[in-house]
């Protein structure tokens, strides 16, 4: 069997299939060694595109990007028909210890208790470190 080498630019990750058939991904420029990547995508009671989904994805923007050691936070629009949530936010951590210092900020849980509680009708979120 020859050896194949697939790489998938996301943002990052190397996947090489070995003549096991076991895949492995390894970052090329993405994560680090101990950094999170903390993902949600999710659902606004707003319609795509209005006035109100604007404001609160640029609030957010505005808000989480201020808590310390938030780093590359992005908002996305959803593209994909295999996914029908409608939004995106990522962002990157250096270490669990600056996520847990994020999640357990008072900005933080305001803007979750007076914005996304209110606004956001569901969502899914996710947690990543580099393998």
């Amino acid at each position: 069997m020859k050896r194949r080498n697939f790489i998938m630019n996301a943002g990052a990750a190397t996947v090489v299939a070995a003549t096991t058939g076991f895949t492995h991904m390894a970052t090329t420029q993405g994560l680090k060694s101990g950094e999170v990547l903390h993902t949600v995508i999710f659902d606004l009671k707003h319609p795509v595109g209005s006035a109100e989904a604007k404001k609160f994805l640029s609030d957010g923007y505005e808000i989480l990007t201020n808590i310390p050691g938030v780093q590359d936070f992005q908002v996305f629009r959803q593209c994909s028909p295999k996914n029908d949530y409608q939004y995106g936010f990522f962002m990157k951590f250096r270490n669990q210890e600056e996520f847990d210092t994020y999640s357990n900020h008072p900005d933080h849980n305001k803007f979750v208790e007076e914005r996304w509680d209110t606004e956001v009708t569901r969502f899914q979120e996710s947690d990543f470190q580099s393998i």
